[in-house]
């Protein structure tokens, strides 16, 4: 889903990222998930964009990103997209 406005990096272990996965999938919201467990060029791009070695990192179309949001934040940007 390379078109995908949203890309998720983040792991199975991660319970954060589990919850961001959860909150998007059930808004409806099409991404691209990139498990950095499992692809070391997307845990290299991962804390490239954030400058951490936190997940999940989340990048959205407008080339902003978030990394560990809450809920409330992850949805309100989601919104702010136009994506829901």
């Amino acid at each position: 889903m390379a078109d995908a406005a949203i890309t998720m990096y983040g792991a199975e272990w991660c319970g954060d990222c589990r919850r961001s996965k959860r909150l998007l999938d059930s808004l409806g919201v099409a991404y691209e998930y990139i498990d950095v467990a499992n692809d070391d060029a997307g845990k290299d791009a991962a804390i490239e964009i954030s400058g951490k070695q936190s997940i999940p990192v989340i990048t959205f179309s407008d080339g902003t990103y978030v990394v560990e949001p809450s809920d409330i934040d992850l949805r309100a940007k989601v919104e702010a997209l136009g994506l829901l």
